[in-house]
């Protein structure tokens, strides 16, 4: 999908705006303990977060979205594809201005050299294992940015197109055992990572918007 058909169909988002599909949302099958690092306290309160899904073209105009991989460790999220975001911080205009600061530290995102544009926000996404109520910010840049990853909070960036996320993109079906909790969800296979969970989530909200690429 080109830069400038996708930003076409997002100029204007629909109310309400279309689910994502269901089969990538995460189903308990199995219960035990939280993966080390959890939120134990799975009803407590929550804090607000905010993070960045940017659109931008590359050399031909066909549209991408950054991606990055977190580091490996025993912090519930390690080792799993997110965007980049983080939680809202004192002076934040949010959820816009937390979505863009962290993605400054995160990607060496430049707003102003890559002519970044706000467009609005997708669903919030309670992230409840880690504590999080993270507001998906869309925008779009009209010139590719030179990303940088933070070394202690990125292991590696990905540029993916937008096609992998359309509503006829594959989506891999996963059973797997985490921290004695057995879940199922649906995962977006990219450069050999899946992407699933909140991040998932918001991508394919954002599919069903942008609708089958040929449509």
């Amino acid at each position: 999908m080109r830069l400038e058909r996708a930003r076409g169909r997002l100029a204007n988002l629909p109310t309400p705006l279309p689910p994502p599909r269901p089969e990538i949302d995460a189903h308990i099958i199995r219960t035990g303990a939280l993966p080390r690092g959890a939120r134990r306290d799975m009803d407590g309160p929550t804090r607000d977060a905010a993070a960045l899904i940017l659109l931008y073209p590359d050399a031909s105009g066909e549209a991408h979205i950054v991606l990055m991989v977190r580091p490996s460790g025993d912090h519930v999220h390690a080792g799993q594809v997110a965007l980049p975001g983080g939680k809202r911080e004192d002076g934040d205009t949010f959820p816009e201005g937390t979505a863009l600061r962290e993605a400054c530290e995160e990607v060496g995102l430049d707003a102003g050299v890559a002519g970044v544009t706000t467009l609005g926000v997708l669903e919030t996404v309670d992230v409840r294992v880690s504590g999080f109520m993270m507001v998906p910010v869309l925008a779009v840049a009209e010139r590719e940015p030179h990303f940088i990853a933070d070394e202690h909070e990125v292991a590696r960036i990905l540029t993916v197109p937008v096609r992998h996320f359309l509503p006829d993109a594959p989506v891999e079906v996963v059973e797997e055992d985490r921290g004695g909790w057995l879940l199922r969800y649906g995962a977006y296979p990219v450069a050999g990572h899946r992407v699933w969970g909140a991040t998932g989530r918001a991508l394919s909200q954002l599919g069903a918007i942008l609708g089958p690429e040929a449509g």
